[in-house]
Parts: structure tokens; sequence; C-alpha cells
């Protein structure tokens, strides 16, 4: 009966555990960027990916990001593990991360929109945007305008947009994004979430048919046991007591890495993964029309122009 529970314990862990990536492509030569990259599945996505190339930890707090990077560092044999501030939530810091980026790095072959935040309280960005919204979307989307150019010269490259199952809850309210009106927590992190899947959309549409050979896909990490319900204290508790059904922060990046490196996505773009495969995307997160309008409420909110 011992053996009966500790297989059935292992066959449940393994059903948690999800997908992994099996790709051994090596990186030599390129450079990848991992935003959020000091902790959770970011860390280890890094740490993987430093076991093939150069990897940028782009973080918030530098001081945790230099541990990150001096631990996978020593791990790895991999001196090529640069640590760059940057902040998602101030438009200032990411256009200041770019611009040095841009002085100091001649390529960018991988670019990993991976940083987010998750049931906080209300709050907005230095620039005036919704907490979620503003890191989880238009962060990200401002930082991959600045550096698409960079990864147009060093084509075929790769842009990887850490979404979550959570977007199936989204709709995106035009009429109120920054929750102004109305905001609840929870349903904030999912409306973030599917602008994730609806910009994966449209940049993949309009990189379709360029001549740059660039991808870009979406993914769902699955239920990870990290610090991102750190905003939550009903869900800190919840997260320890059901640890055992939660992915571990290593099986929570498989789907990152293998969007990042697997050789048979070479021309796979503007998919949804999860588990390492193709995964279900909700109607919403399929709508060009919205996908479309998000694009361009997203470039007039942050004052540039994306064509």
């Amino acid at each position: 009966p011992v053996l009966l529970r500790d297989g059935r314990r292992l066959s449940r862990r393994r059903y948690v555990a999800g997908g992994k990536c099996k790709s051994v492509a090596r990186l030599e030569g390129k450079v990848a960027v991992i935003t959020g990259a000091n902790t959770g599945i970011g860390k280890e996505t890094a740490r993987d990916l430093a076991r093939r190339g150069k990897v940028i930890l782009a973080c918030r707090d530098v001081t945790k990001a230099e541990a990150a990077a001096s631990e996978i560092r020593a791990e790895t044999g991999n001196e090529q593990v640069i640590v760059k501030k940057l902040d998602l939530a101030d438009t200032k810091s990411i256009r200041e991360f770019a611009e040095n980026f841009l002085a100091e790095e001649k390529e960018l072959h991988i670019l990993i929109n991976n940083a987010g935040v998750m049931l906080c309280p209300y709050s907005k960005t230095a620039d005036g945007f919704e907490m979620h919204l503003g890191v989880n979307h238009l962060g990200h989307f401002l930082l991959t305008f600045l550096l698409l150019e960079r990864l147009k010269q060093s084509a075929p490259a790769r842009i990887v947009n850490v979404s979550s199952l959570a977007h199936h809850g989204g709709r995106i309210r035009f009429h109120d994004l920054h929750g102004e009106k109305s905001y609840n927590c929870g349903l904030a992190y999912c409306h973030s979430k599917l602008a994730n899947v609806l910009f994966t959309r449209e940049l993949a549409r309009r990189l379709q048919g360029k001549s740059q050979k660039i991808t870009a896909n979406a993914l769902h990490p699955g239920s990870v046991h990290s610090e991102l319900v750190r905003h939550s204290l009903t869900m800190t508790w919840l997260w320890k007591i059901f640890s055992f059904f939660l992915k571990t922060p290593w099986e929570g990046a498989q789907t990152s890495i293998y969007c990042a490196v697997a050789e048979e996505l070479d021309s796979v773009t503007g998919q949804y993964f999860s588990d390492c495969q193709p995964a279900y995307v909700s109607p919403r997160g399929r709508d060009d029309e919205t996908a479309k309008k998000l694009w361009s409420v997203s470039c007039e909110l942050l004052g540039i122009q994306w064509d």
C-alpha cells in the first residue's frame, strides 16, 4: 500500500510538472535578454540559457539580480551573464535600458518578456498607468518596440511573451483601461495577461511577410510556486498549503525555454503554448479587431508610432 501511494504521488507530481524542453540547441555568439530574471521562472530561464550562450538579466532590483547572476555564473561557468537595470513601471527606465543596451550590444537574438506583477492593490506606474497593465503589457510593449531594430538586424530572432491561463478571464476594457471606474486586482491581472496574448498575435501578424525572420509567441508557464503572489496574503497562504500541486520555478520555466530555443519553432509565430506544446487560446485572445485596437491605444498611451 505504501509503494502504491508513493507511485500515485510520483505520477501526480509528474502530471503537475508538465512538459520539459528537450532541445539541446546552443546559443554561441547569441544574446538573450530576460526581464524579471532575478527570481522565479525568469531566474530558471536565465540559468538554462546561460548554459547555451550570453544572457542579460533585465531587472528592477539590481542587488537581487547581481546575486542571481553570480550564482548562475558559478554554476554554469559562463561569465557572460550580465545585469542591467530595468523598471517596467517607469517608461524613463525602459528607455534608459534600451539606450544603454543598444550602445553596448550589437546583437539581440532572443527577447523574453517574462517580468510581471500580480494581485497588486490599486496603484499606478510612474506614467499613470494601472500597475498590471503598465508593467505586464505596456512596459513590455515599449521595450519590444525599442529593441525591435536590433532584433531585425540579428535575425533569425525570437520574441517570447510570458502570459497565463488567466487570459481566459480577461477582457480589454477600453472604456476603463486604468481601472479608475472599477477595480479588482484578480481581474486586472487577467486583463493584462489577455493583453499579452493579443500583443503577441498582432506583433506576429505585422512581422510576417517581412524580410526579417522574427517570430513572436506567447505562453502559459503553469501554476508556479513563486513570489508572484506576494501581494496577497491569502494566495501566499494557499500557495504554501497546495505547493505539492504547483510547479517548481524550474518546471515553470520549461515552456519559456522551449519557445526560446526549440529548433522546431524556427518558423512558428503568433502561437500560444503550455507545457511545451500548443494550447487553447480564449475567443477574446483570438479577436483580431481588439488586437489592432489595443495596439493603436498602446502606441497612443506611450507616445510612440509603431507601424
